[in-house]
């Protein structure tokens, strides 16, 4: 199911951000693989079982592991696709890697060697967010390490670079940079619309901005784009403020498609 996931093709990383109910992720899994077949993008599934990154100890964080890993598993027998999950802690790895297609470390612990190594020596795919204190040329250094045991299904992701105040820059730079290491650069767009804190109690977001940050980075050399998308936002436990509403998914991503198709000269 992975097979289409290349440089060659755009293809979409996209979710509600945190698994709330079945209801809701079933629901946006079924929009997504519609239109994702009707634009005939390849579609891979994310939602988190547990947000581990929270602004404040009351924040929602998930129905945890074995109930989240249970609704990651249902999607991917009843949708038939690929499906992509945040792992932790190297204890974790192992039953993560038995109910998702894909694992996914946080940019916050894109530096820590251990996680990554054991995430590789699974031999799956794995998309490490590039960490928002890391240059493009940083990570050289993070595909070293996953390589090291022989694993080369790695994509990397951009999702901006922070100097504090609440805020992340996105410098579209590192996508050529970091295309010239030879892996798949996905463009996390929802995140790096991000106001980290920005609300004082959990984080804020401008995603207003999120069809013309996506459409630049295609245009940069991003093959694939990370969205986060709920039914209703303003209504999302986790992440609402920079989340795309479901109904306006199909226009970005034609959009993007295009662009994309025209860097490609197809």
């Amino acid at each position: 199911m992975l097979q289409n996931i290349n440089r060659d093709n755009l293809f979409i990383v996209a979710g509600p951000c945190v698994i709330e109910n079945e209801d809701i992720v079933f629901h946006t899994a079924a929009q997504l693989k519609e239109i994702c077949e009707r634009l005939k993008l390849p579609l891979i599934f994310k939602s988190s079982f547990d947000k581990a990154n929270r602004t404040s100890v009351n924040s929602f964080r998930g129905p945890g592991i074995e109930k989240g890993l249970r609704i990651l598993a249902d999607v991917r027998s009843k949708f038939s696709i690929p499906v992509i999950t945040d792992v932790h802690d190297i204890r974790e790895i192992e039953i993560v890697a038995e109910a998702v297609d894909v694992l996914q470390i946080p940019a916050f612990l894109s530096r820590q060697t251990s996680l990554i190594i054991e995430a590789s020596k699974t031999n799956k795919y794995v998309n490490i967010k590039k960490g928002q204190f890391l240059s493009p040329w940083d990570v050289k250094n993070i595909i070293d390490k996953f390589t090291s045991t022989g694993n080369k299904n790695l994509m990397i992701t951009e999702r901006g670079t922070t100097f504090g105040y609440n805020n992340l820059v996105v410098d579209f730079r590192g996508f050529p940079i970091m295309a010239k290491f030879g892996y798949p650069v996905i463009f996390d767009v929802t995140h790096s619309l991000q106001l980290p804190g920005g609300l004082g109690g959990s984080s804020g977001g401008q995603r207003e901005y999120a069809e013309p940050m996506a459409w630049a980075a295609v245009a940069a050399g991003a093959d694939g784009l990370f969205m986060e998308t709920h039914p209703d936002p303003d209504k999302a436990l986790c992440d609402g403020p920079n989340m795309i509403p479901l109904d306006k998914i199909e226009h970005l991503l034609t959009i993007a498609q295009a662009i994309k198709g025209s860097r490609m000269g197809q």
